[in-house]
Formats: C-alpha cells, sequence, structure tokens
C-alpha cells in the first residue's frame, strides 16, 4: 500500500503540465497495474542512462508497450 502510495506521488510529480482528468485517468493505470509501470520506469531509466536524447527514449519505450497501454487505457 505504502509502495502504490509512493508511485502515485511519483507521477503526480511528473504531471505538472497535464490536466486534473487526465491526471485521474494516468493514476488509475498505474493504480491498475503498478507492476507494469515500475518496468516502465525502469526501461526509462535504463536507456536514458544509454545517453540517448530522453524524448527518443520515451517514445522508444512507449511504442514498444503501445499495446499494454490501449490495453489500460480502455479499462
Amino acid at each position: 500500500m505504502l509502495k502504490n502510495f509512493l508511485m502515485k506521488q511519483a507521477v503526480k510529480s511528473q504531471l505538472s503540465g497535464v490536466t486534473e482528468e487526465q491526471k485521474e485517468q494516468i493514476l488509475d493505470m498505474v493504480e491498475k497495474n503498478p507492476a507494469f509501470f515500475e518496468k516502465l520506469a525502469t526501461e526509462l531509466q535504463e536507456a536514458l542512462k544509454s545517453g540517448m536524447d530522453q524524448q527518443a527514449v520515451v517514445a522508444s519505450v512507449m511504442e514498444k508497450h503501445k499495446t499494454e497501454l490501449e490495453r489500460l487505457m480502455k479499462s
């Protein structure tokens, strides 16, 4: 439970330019499948360490997990 709370707080801190409705949708997705988002965060961090551009890293990792993200958005 504490782990989920901390993850939600971390996500909130990254969503400063997002509407409240979008924040809630994203937080709901994280709450439904925290393990997936932990894996996503780990992949993002590892790719960033390789020296790739942040936008390129995010685009690449999100494209890799596009199907799962779409599934989470629909549920």
